[in-house]
């Protein structure tokens, strides 16, 4: 076998497990000019330990993932023998045998050889004799410092968690700190295998996401190929996993580190690290976040909707955004009424609501239907739910849900609310959501300042404001807004005058009272 010299410094408990391939790397293997002759595919096969043996039945003293040396001089003459030698190493699962040719068998056997290959079981004839013992000194004295560096890498991670936890961190400090230890993705899940949060470089884990359909069916399976899981749960509750995704250590140490995670994040949570979110509230807010603010592609973030189990294909996105919105509530909502979605805190305490909803299905019947029900548990007749038109493509959803937060916006603060519909559109706020959309425009801004100059720098500007909001919110009742304000009606024509004056208008004349409400309109907007 032509094979490179491969240098071993300091173990790297990261490093694939010590295989039969990584042994005939060795120089003192190299030395003994390794040819081999049977298995060939199966050289990945992970080493447990190293045996010496001679005996004909040395299978009944292996425990697997042995690599057997043996000159074979029990074997010579026998190709019976030589034949069961084999089996009995394939059925006691050893990793591989190297027989050391001379004088009891100057070439290969091929009795042995083709035992081998009908079993799978890599065989390796050294050309050029050197003592097992310094192969065994090697291999075993680096199997024990590999595991000790296992040992020592899970209590750095124990301790860096802990330090952590107690200094508050949040969910997402932790996972960040075991991907850096593990060198992989990390995903954590539900029972019902939905991810609630990740880590680790962004491309490697969007490229676990893409598949995690898949992955997820396969949760319940055996560990191999890095994916090693480890349990979430306390006092005898089991509610999730957390989930090393292609680690490339071994599987003991891998499994090691996996348990100091779920013992942190199991802490983490007993602890109330949570604060008032749950994980899966997190997880929503961050997907609902990173659709709203665009710095993300809405296709990017695809396989995370996806995994976090919202239903995406072939489906009819409606963006909702409640003010005042308390997330547990429209959480249950939905599972009340049988509705597919994602539910998350935003902006100013309002809580933005995406529904995933066949095509089939009626969006304006159930976006009213969910409004109506708001409505009836919250005892407020006058809660609104703004709403953006239905998407079909996932890559309109952002706008859409920007949308629904202009409209919550403009209706936030609006006395008009009281007149509104349980769901509130584009179309609603009229003139307020026009303003809303240009309240950043350095010109909306100058004419606002210059509309409101006389009131703006008034000592009484904050009375003068609200009588004159009021006045304009009610149609210029001036009844109405005397009521209101809880003065008198000759008072009110005071201060209406007041305002007047300053502001060098007349309030009775339809276009100068229009271009004071948009200013101020525009003001509150700014403000806002």
């Amino acid at each position: 076998m032509t094979t490179t010299l491969e240098t071993w410094g300091p173990v790297d408990p990261l490093e694939p497990a010590l295989s039969v391939r990584r042994v005939l790397t060795l120089e003192r293997v190299l030395a003994g000019e390794p040819e081999v002759v049977a298995g060939a595919a199966q050289l990945d096969r992970p080493v447990r330990w190293v045996h010496v043996a001679e005996a004909a039945d040395v299978g009944v003293m292996l425990t697997g993932g042995e690599m057997v040396l043996t000159t074979g001089v029990l074997l010579a003459g026998d190709d019976n023998a030589q034949a069961e030698y084999i089996r009995s190493l394939h059925r006691a699962e050893a990793a591989a045998v190297v027989l050391g040719l001379g004088r009891a068998f100057p070439t290969t056997p091929d009795v042995m050889r083709r035992a081998a290959e009908r079993c799978g079981l890599p065989m390796v004839v050294l050309h050029r004799p050197f003592p097992f013992a310094e192969l065994t000194e090697e291999v075993q004295s680096r199997l024990v410092r590999r595991k000790f560096a296992a040992v020592s890498l899970s209590e750095a991670v124990r301790t860096a968690l802990t330090g952590l936890i107690t200094a508050g961190a949040p969910l997402q400090r932790l996972l960040d700190e075991i991907a850096h230890h593990t060198g992989c993705p990390v995903v954590v899940t539900n029972l019902a295998h939905r991810v609630l949060a990740t880590a680790g470089e962004r491309s490697a884990v969007d490229d676990v996401l893409r598949d995690w359909e898949r992955i997820a069916r396969q949760a319940g399976g055996s560990e191999g190929d890095g994916w090693i899981r480890a349990e979430l749960g306390g006092r005898g509750e089991r509610w999730g996993q957390i989930m090393l995704c292609g680690y490339r250590g071994d599987t003991a140490g891998g499994k090691l580190l996996a348990d100091r995670a779920a013992e942190a994040l199991v802490l983490h949570r007993m602890l109330g690290g949570t604060a008032a979110h749950s994980w899966e509230e997190q997880s929503a807010q961050s997907l609902l976040t990173d659709l709203l603010s665009g710095v993300v592609p809405a296709r990017q973030l695809l396989p995370r909707a996806r995994a976090a189990g919202l239903p995406v294909n072939r489906r009819t996105f409606v963006p909702l955004v409640v003010p005042d919105g308390d997330p547990a509530q429209l959480e249950r909502m939905l599972r009340l009424l049988g509705l597919s979605g994602l539910v998350a805190e935003c902006t100013h305490g309002a809580t933005a609501v995406l529904l995933s909803l066949a095509r089939d299905q009626d969006a304006a019947v159930l976006a009213a239907h969910f409004a109506a029900r708001l409505r009836t548990e919250s005892g407020e007749r006058h809660t609104v739910v703004a709403a953006a038109d239905p998407r079909t493509a996932w890559d309109d959803v952002p706008a859409g849900l920007r949308e629904a937060q202009h409209v919550a916006d403009a209706v936030a603060d609006s006395s008009a609310a009281l007149d509104l519909p349980a769901v509130v559109r584009l179309k609603d706020v009229h003139l307020r959501g026009l303003v809303r959309l240009l309240r950043d425009d350095p010109h909306v801004q100058s004419f606002a300042e210059r509309e409101l100059d006389g009131l703006l720098c008034a000592t009484a500007a904050d009375d003068l404001l609200a009588v004159l909001r009021t006045y304009l919110a009610t149609g210029r009742n001036k009844s109405r807004t005397a009521q209101l304000h809880h003065v008198s009606r000759p008072a009110l024509y005071r201060r209406l005058e007041a305002i007047e004056a300053r502001l060098g208008v007349d309030l009775d004349d339809f276009e100068q009272a229009a271009s004071v409400h948009i200013a101020l309109l525009a003001h509150d907007a700014q403000q806002g």
